[in-house]
């Protein structure tokens, strides 16, 4: 049974138990996936289920025609939202981009003055559409389709990547590596993986004789700015498992504060160049496949790595940074090649583009705290937002805020 054939039971059921809708009406929500590239994954019979009462719970969106609208007005949705849930318990997605995974961060002591930042994910079960715990891994990346996530064991540097199978939970292939990965990640075409190598463990905190995070406790612990640990880059094909390493290190003198302590590598949008953020101008630094410096590629140069939803699907716009005030919260929309801005729109931070006019975004309730973020979903040339997830707690550093992991469907 494929993806269509379920979403279309789904609903059949839910009508069952409802007032009865117009006929057509499951062939009218699926028009916006068969609009879009089809693909054949493995989805969620009862969490599909889903759309239609979220579909009718949800706000309109003002910014036209072709937005999300009531399910009683008879047009198509394709999210399924859940504002009342922080964590997410149950699938959440938009378009073709799915939350496929999150994860919390929490201190682990290792002796008395040390600990390691570690992170706990919840993946999403595609029998279920629920978010499962799962201990076993210290970093996860989830390939666009969503069948494979790339992942590593607990202990950093680790010796091997696993590809785990996102429909059994289990790892059908372990691919070894010679010098330690902290960090995994695919191209855009899920066909390479970029992995960052460190000498040392990225994620190592020292005790702090002050309050590093002003919580009004001292003794914390925090990450030693001053030395990365970070050696290169593996570039893996998926498919047969081969692998090159390059070297890359620091220009002689830049070694103090350039780099974050845990400062990955990532594939540029065609997957041709591998990308590094710093901390200081350029802030971006790009190398070709073998570890050489090459300079940013037009099409990305208005780019910047803490901007997370990067370029749209077309390559047309850029995720910009925060524009927002004081008293609101708004982000900006680039040409990527000329950084000239054309749209500003709600949002406190993007996080990855739906299609060429929605992005998921983090934001908050106007006269709220910073922190306390929501999942939304902002459309250019739409002042409104709308809800997919319950709002964070606790400040920036807190145990038990949650990180999404977005992939393509």
């Amino acid at each position: 049974m494929n993806v269509d054939e379920l979403v279309r039971d789904s609903l059949r059921e839910q009508a069952a138990a409802e007032p009865p809708l117009a006929a057509g009406f499951a062939d009218r929500v699926l028009t916006a996936r068969r609009r879009r590239r089809t693909r054949t994954i493995a989805t969620v019979a009862a969490a599909t289920a889903a759309v239609v009462a979220v579909a009718v719970a949800v706000p309109l969106l003002d910014s036209g025609r072709h937005e999300v609208r009531l399910a009683t007005e008879k047009n198509q949705s394709d999210i399924i939202a859940h504002p009342d849930q922080s964590p997410p318990r149950d699938v959440i997605a938009a378009g073709d981009v799915a939350l496929a995974a999150w994860y919390t961060s929490d201190n682990v002591k290792t002796s008395k003055d040390t600990a390691v930042r570690q992170r706990t994910y919840r993946i999403l079960d595609q029998e279920t559409g629920k978010y499962v715990k799962d201990t076993r891994w210290s970093m996860v990346a989830v390939a666009p389709g969503m069948r494979t996530a790339a992942v590593l064991e607990k202990e950093l540097p680790a010796k091997r990547i696993g590809l785990l199978d996102l429909l059994t939970g289990e790892v059908e292939r372990w691919i070894p590596v010679d010098r330690g990965v902290a960090s995994v990640e695919f191209s855009s075409d899920g066909g390479k993986l970029v992995a960052t190598t460190y000498s040392k463990h990225p994620d190592l905190l020292n005790r702090a004789d002050y309050d590093s995070d002003g919580d009004g406790k001292k003794n914390d612990f925090e990450s030693d700015w001053s030395t990365s640990y970070r050696t290169g880059f593996y570039v893996v094909d998926v498919d047969s498992g081969k692998s090159q390493w390059s070297g890359v290190t620091l220009d002689e003198g830049n070694e103090m504060g350039i780099l974050n302590a845990r400062q990955d590598f990532s594939f540029s949008g065609d997957g041709k160049l591998v990308r590094s953020g710093l901390t200081m101008e350029p802030y971006d630094q790009y190398y070709d496949l073998k570890g050489a410096k090459v300079d940013k590629p037009a099409a990305e140069k208005y780019l910047t790595w803490s901007v997370e939803a990067g370029l749209s699907p077309n390559g047309k716009l850029a995720a910009g940074g925060f524009a927002g005030g004081a008293r609101t919260t708004a982000s900006e929309i680039l040409d990527p090649r000329t950084g000239k801005r054309l749209h500003k729109i709600r949002g406190q931070q993007l996080l990855a583009w739906v299609d060429n006019k929605r992005l998921i975004a983090w934001d908050i309730t106007p006269g709220d705290n910073e922190f306390h973020n929501a999942l939304v979903l902002v459309t250019i040339g739409s002042d409104r937002t709308l809800p997919l997830s319950g709002a964070r707690k606790g400040n920036d550093g807190a145990a038990g805020r949650w990180t999404p992991v977005f992939a393509t469907r």
